[in-house]
Parts: structure tokens; sequence; C-alpha cells
């Protein structure tokens, strides 16, 4: 298996933090993704995560089902 890269590894602890702040754990994120019309399943969720593989455009859906405005790097 490869190794996460380093940018890999950044968007996955950004994300990470980010419900983290928000208090809310994978099962939630799944449905408040649903609720923006987002169909995601809590395993799916927590391999994408753990992998560090997942789009940018999952990450934005992700921040936006959170309701975060603003992310720190």
């Amino acid at each position: 298996m490869a190794e996460k890269t380093d940018y890999e590894a950044l968007a996955a602890n950004l994300l990470k933090t980010e419900l983290k702040r928000h208090g809310v754990p994978y099962a939630q994120l799944v449905e408040k993704m649903a609720a923006i019309g987002v169909d995601e399943k809590e395993v799916n969720v927590r391999n994408k995560l753990s992998r560090g593989k997942f789009t940018a455009a999952f990450l934005l859906q992700c921040l936006t089902a959170i309701g975060a405005t603003e992310v720190r790097l």
C-alpha cells in the first residue's frame, strides 16, 4: 500500500480537525451530507479519512455540511 503524501495527510488532518472543532462525529457527518444531497456511507467516510485519499469536492462537501465557513491551514 502506498504511503500518504504530505498533502494527503494535511487534507485528512484538516478535515478531522474541523469535524472535532464542530463536534461532528462521522455518523452525524453522513446525516448532514445527506441533508445537502450528498449520499455517503459512514464506512466510506471513515476509509477516505483514514487513507487521506479524497477529492477537493469531497472536502468542500464535508465542510459545507458541517457549516464550516473558514479553515486554518
